[in-house]
This record gives C-alpha cells, structure tokens and sequence, in this order.
C-alpha cells in the first residue's frame, strides 16, 4: 500500500471517527441507540451536508454488513470520550456501629461515626 492511500484511509477514519462524535454530543447514549441518531443524522444531512451516500464515500455504512465496524467506531468514541470527560466522586454516609468495648473510658459527647462510601464514575 502506497503513503498516499493510507492518507486517505487515515482521512476516511478521521471523518468517520468525527461523525460519530458529532452524533454522540447530539444524544449522548452508547450503541445501539446511537445509531438511531446516525441514521437519522445521515436522513437530514445534518452532518457537513452529508447524507447516506457521502458518509458512505467517507467510510461510513449503514447495512447489516458493516454494523461490525460501526460498533467499533462508536465504542472507540465513547472511550475517547470517557477519557476527557471529568470523573465525579459520588458517595453517601453510611451509619457504622461502635463497639463500646473497644472504648477505654465513655466520652463526654457522644461518638457519631460514619463511613463514606462512594465510587468514581
């Protein structure tokens, strides 16, 4: 394969990569709604102007046969997009018991003890 097709391959997967982007910050939902928003993106033109058979110029197919690569396509944008997307910490206090015998002496005010729990997203 010569330098010249694999730019233009590499031009193909960049527009593909980027339609699905642009359909994924339209409605953020993975695979296989997303391509619900694809084909109806492609139907209007939406993207660049591009309808079913300019996408398809650019890599981007819609048939049974290519759902493989589609599917590729969009898991690889939604990584991308997991990875710059900022992790929120998410957690709730949860009651814990206190062993009295493991205190030494009763403190004057009483203990209220809590754990956090939580997970990052």
């Amino acid at each position: 394969m010569d330098s010249r097709r694999r730019h233009e391959d590499g031009g193909a997967i960049d527009a593909a990569l980027d339609f699905v982007r642009f359909c994924h910050k339209r409605r953020r939902v993975g695979w296989p709604e997303l391509y619900d928003e694809m084909c109806r993106v492609a139907s209007r033109g939406l993207y660049h102007g591009w309808g079913f058979g300019e996408l398809a110029e650019h890599g981007i197919a819609f048939g049974l046969a290519e759902m493989p690569r589609l599917a590729v396509l969009v898991s690889e944008v939604l990584a991308q997009e997991g990875e710059r997307r900022p992790r929120a910490l998410v957690g709730v206090m949860a009651p814990v018991a206190v062993r009295s015998d493991v205190l030494e002496e009763a403190p004057e005010v009483p203990l209220r003890a809590g754990a956090f729990v939580g997970a990052a997203r």
